[in-house]
Parts: C-alpha cells; sequence; structure tokens
C-alpha cells in the first residue's frame, strides 16, 4: 500500500459533485499554490518519493524527451535553491501545465507486480 500522492484519492467522488466541486476547487488551488513547487518549476509528479522501488521503475519507462525535461526540471530547481530564489514569474509552471505524466507508469508498475506476486503464489496440482 503506497501513502501520499499516490494512495488513495477522493477526487472522483469531488468531482462527480457539482457543488462539493466547487467548494473545494478554490481550496485545491490555494494549497498548490501555497505549496510552492511551482514556483521551482517543478511539476507535481516531479515531488514523487524516487526511493520507491515502483517510482524507479517507472522513471526507467519514460521516453527520452520525459526523462530529459525532469532532468531539466530538477537542475533549474536545484540552482534556484541555491541563490534562495524563486524562479522568475514566467518560469513557474502553471495550473494547465501540471499534468501527471509519472502517476500512469507507477499504477502500471504496480498492477504488473501485484500480476507477479498472483502467478508467484499459485498453487500448481497434479491430476
Amino acid at each position: 500500500m503506497l501513502f501520499g500522492p499516490l494512495s488513495t484519492s477522493l477526487a472522483p467522488q469531488v468531482k462527480s459533485s457539482r457543488t462539493l466541486l466547487k467548494w473545494i476547487t478554490p481550496i485545491a488551488n490555494w494549497y498548490a499554490n501555497a505549496s510552492g513547487y511551482r514556483k521551482l518549476g517543478f511539476k507535481y509528479d516531479d515531488l514523487l518519493c524516487e526511493e520507491n522501488p515502483e517510482v524507479q521503475r517507472a522513471l526507467s519507462r519514460l521516453t527520452p524527451r520525459e526523462a530529459y525535461d525532469r532532468a531539466y526540471r530538477l537542475k533549474r530547481a536545484s540552482q534556484a535553491s541555491v541563490v534562495h530564489a524563486p524562479l522568475p514569474k514566467e518560469q513557474w509552471t502553471q495550473p494547465s501545465e501540471d499534468i501527471r505524466y509519472l502517476k500512469p507508469h507507477v499504477l502500471e508498475v504496480m498492477k504488473e507486480e501485484a500480476e507477479r506476486k498472483m502467478w508467484d503464489t499459485v498453487a500448481v496440482e497434479r491430476k
């Protein structure tokens, strides 16, 4: 079971209710902006813990362009951290650009691992 950004989410239930979506969306936007990761040029999936084996395998499945973009964002944010200043406003990640590019790969790895465990524990019976 994973905790954090890849754990169970209430987003589908919130999105299905128009009233709840109207109330939660401003709070969610405020929280994303207050967390500050967009000011450093990160996308949400850049914050996933790389020590997790599923995330490691998912990172190896990124296209060369996605891997390059991720490395560039990490280096750029590292430089901004060294100078103790956020990036210029035009380099901040916009909410429309902040897509979950790594989560589908991680979920696929988790499904494969569950299937592997299932097949590894199959009891073979002789007829």
